[in-house]
């Protein structure tokens, strides 16, 4: 039973990783919904436009630290897995 507990939980970097892409996806929805106004020259504020795109880069930026952090957890597993284990002593 805890074995399944752990596989459901999610690791930190994939909670990061998850988390940008949420940020990542509402700059890039709320970006697509300014353009199309802003196109057609209905829009009065364009400007806006830079802080949306700014927020498709701090998910972008968010969800990189994920992946980063799980090539490090990876990389800790490996270590651990290939350290010699302590013979007991006589």
């Amino acid at each position: 039973m805890r074995e399944q507990t752990q596989s459901n939980s999610a690791a930190p970097g994939d909670r990061l990783i998850r988390a940008g892409a949420i940020v990542f996806f509402v700059g890039t929805v709320a970006t697509l919904v300014t353009v199309a106004p802003l196109l057609l020259g209905t829009t009065p504020f364009p400007t806006c436009m830079f802080g949306l795109s700014m927020l498709m880069g701090v998910g972008f930026l968010i969800a990189g630290a994920g992946v980063f952090q799980s090539i490090a957890a990876g990389r800790r597993q490996a270590r651990a897995a290939a350290a010699p284990s302590p013979s007991p002593s006589p």
